[in-house]
């Protein structure tokens, strides 16, 4: 994982006091509300609801115990004891308040970490696969690439406010683990047949009021253009995005009124001007960045595979745990796992400061000192052996973080709503609750199988609802809140965007509604291995149209 240098602790120490002298002029009046929002967005503290909001950054979803004990630690003594992991991978506090955000910052600079651009027109944090370094399929550790572009877009000065916030997000591996397709720019690392890395680069994505699916402009980029291509990229975009309709700034729009072709071909002009100068990347500078990012050191452990089949024979509770939360490792005695921040009735994303720091603890003694928060609001260890599955699974289990539902139906997305955000027009978290608890029988979840739901409480979509299998988006109807439903999105490498099905439900009947759609696909599917959404497409929207409405005319 990366390690701060000397410009890196001077930089973030120096942004620090920077904010302290301005939240100590705004505090005393010396500063106005309008002036000083501009200077909070930029290090990641919001006005919402009821308090101001921090998040902070967690780059490519990568952490250390000793990071994960200083978010406890801030949730503790500055918040109400629990934070929220969000779509970004980022973390957010809800209730700190604003004389403390100096110190929250100066805490968190201390375990190199930071709050800058988390919010604002700017490059937002780069994602990456939360399986980065470990996963099976992997053809290479997209995260040193993330970890370029992190130095490259930091407080750019040509990039600091562009026409909108700006996404880039990154995968290195055939499954597309990071929704690269619903981002400004998205890069698939991949090989070509010289067995030479690059990127498949992907532009115009994003969801919100305008869901797009990104286009593809570069089938293979060498890795030494990455920062010239992606300068191009943004160059045109900071050049021509929109600047007077903050609803048709971001550069999916841009793709959408210019053309591919035309965009296209405005990138590739910008990049031949740029891909000999100082933006090259040696090959050097990338490999010494990839030394950051070398597994960890992974002893062999065969006596886990007994074992592992011998517990899972004797404890029913940790077989489903290990079927649905371990994934595959490149080392076969080892795995991925999948700590849930889903229990059956909870908040999607959260968690106390009690879990985080026993998270760190479990990191540190079975997982190499190695956290990861996926887009997904879960928690990820990447290097756990087989033979300590058990132990682990134990552990968990005391802390409330063994839930066994990664990738069922009760593993939701859903943004925190008008419980806490001020751009919301209805409540996302009592829904998702609701539905936790519709759905929470083990064998009910099993019989449906891989399914996701993902709910926004308004249109601007961190819910992701547009690439929800099942996706609720928010909305407000003569002063209630209706729900919106979608069928058929999904964030993968075969993305699509939800198609609405009808006339929206009322909170009460969301669970209903959302029981009838999955009834219908139980119906309608050739065999239990047919997922959700391979149903769907395969007999498209009219069967669940008319479970839920009767008629096609009712759904209109």
């Amino acid at each position: 994982m990366y390690r701060y240098d000397e410009f890196d602790h001077a930089f973030v120490n120096a942004r620090v006091a920077q904010f302290r002298d301005q939240v100590g002029r705004r505090l005393s009046g010396e500063l106005s509300e309008d002036a000083f929002k501009p200077l909070r967005l930029m290090n990641g503290v919001y006005l919402q609801l009821h308090a101001y909001m921090l998040r902070v950054a967690i780059p490519y979803g990568t952490l250390n115990s000793r990071q994960m004990r200083m978010l406890a630690h801030i949730a503790r003594k500055y918040d109400r004891g629990y934070g929220h992991f969000t779509t970004r991978q980022n973390i957010q506090y809800n209730w700190p308040s604003l004389s403390d955000t100096p110190d929250i910052l100066t805490d968190l600079a201390s375990v190199e970490m930071h709050a800058i651009q988390t919010s604002g027109n700017c490059i937002r944090n780069v994602t990456a696969d939360h399986f980065a370094g470990a996963a099976a399929d992997e053809v290479a550790d997209p995260r040193p690439y993330a970890e370029i572009l992190r130095q490259w877009s930091s407080v750019h000065p040509e990039f600091s406010f562009l026409p909108r916030k700006f996404k880039i997000a990154v995968t290195g591996a055939p499954a597309d683990r990071a929704a690269i397709q619903v981002h400004d720019i998205g890069l698939h690392l991949k090989k070509d047949e010289a067995g030479r890395l690059g990127f498949a680069v992907y532009v115009g994505g994003g969801q919100g009021r305008t869901p797009m699916v990104a286009k593809k402009i570069r089938d293979f980029l060498p890795e030494e253009d990455l920062l010239s291509y992606v300068t191009a990229i943004v160059r045109v975009y900071n050049l021509h995005g929109r600047r007077d309709n903050k609803y048709k700034a971001r550069i999916k729009i841009l793709v959408h009124e210019t053309g591919t072709e035309e965009l296209t071909r405005q990138v590739e002009a910008e990049f031949a001007e740029l891909r000999d100068g100082e933006l090259k990347l040696p090959d050097a500078d990338i490999r010494a960045i990839e030394t950051y990012f070398a597994p960890p050191a992974l002893p062999e452990r065969p006596e886990g595979w007994a074992d592992l089949t011998k517990e899972r024979k004797s404890d029913a509770g940790f077989d489903a745990w290990v079927a649905r939360n371990v994934g595959a490792h490149k080392h076969p005695d080892y795995t991925t796992v999948t700590i849930s921040l889903k229990p059956i009735g909870g908040i999607p994303g959260d968690a106390t400061d009690v879990q985080m720091d026993r998270v760190a603890d479990l990191a540190e003694r079975y997982a190499f000192d190695e956290i990861r928060v996926s887009h997904e609001q879960n928690l990820i260890l990447p290097h756990v052996a087989r033979a300590d599955l058990k132990a682990l699974y134990d552990a968990l289990l005391e802390e409330e973080l063994a839930t066994a539902n990664a990738g069922l139906i009760t593993d939701m997305i859903a943004c925190p709503g008008l419980d806490y955000c001020a751009l919301a027009n209805a409540r996302s978290i009592p829904v998702a609750q609701e539905l936790s608890i519709r759905f929470g029988s083990a064998a009910r979840q099993a019989e449906i199988g891989d399914l996701k739901i993902k709910i926004s409480g308004c249109i601007n979509a961190c819910g992701h609802h547009h690439v929800g299998h099942i996706g609720l988006l928010g909305v407000e109807k003569k002063g209630g809140e209706l729900y919106q439903i979608t069928l058929g999105g999904s964030g993968d490498e075969n993305t699509s965007i939800g198609e609405i099905v009808g006339r929206g439900f009322e909170p009460e009947k969301v669970p209903d509604a959302v029981e009838t759609i999955v009834d219908t696909y139980i119906g309608l599917r050739l065999s239990p291995a047919e997922t959700f959404i391979e149903a769907y497409r395969r007999v498209g929207p009219q069967p669940f149209k008319t479970a839920l409405y009767g008629s096609a005319a009712e759904a209109a």
